[in-house]
């Protein structure tokens, strides 16, 4: 808590804690549990690129599902949005807008 180098909230660093607890019996019960679990909440692959920043959700039925799946696993501050951004940031879903440089189309 009194690094000033990470986010000082008590409930966020004891739910990181205990999210990488969860975490690591899940892998040792099961290697790959994790990675399965999530890819399972993929969303299918969107046909054009969005136009525009305003296209791209911030959340998604699906993004909603996998944070309902690791709640019930005793995962904490995972919710639809930051659930949507892992997505986006593990390459799940592609959201970069037509004319990106990154745009896969």
């Amino acid at each position: 808590m009194g690094d000033p180098g990470i986010i000082r909230n008590r409930a966020k660093v004891l739910s990181t804690i205990s999210n990488a607890r969860i975490t690591q019996q899940l892998i040792a019960d099961e290697p790959g549990a994790l990675d399965e679990l999530l890819w399972s909440f993929a969303p299918p692959a969107r046909g054009a690129a969005p136009a525009s920043f305003g296209e791209i959700p911030a959340v998604t039925p699906e993004s909603t599902a996998a944070s309902k799946a690791l709640k019930k696993l005793g995962y904490r501050f995972v919710g639809p949005t930051t659930l949507y951004a892992l997505m986006q940031s593990s390459g799940m879903v592609d959201d970069h807008v037509a004319g990106c440089w990154r745009a896969v189309s």
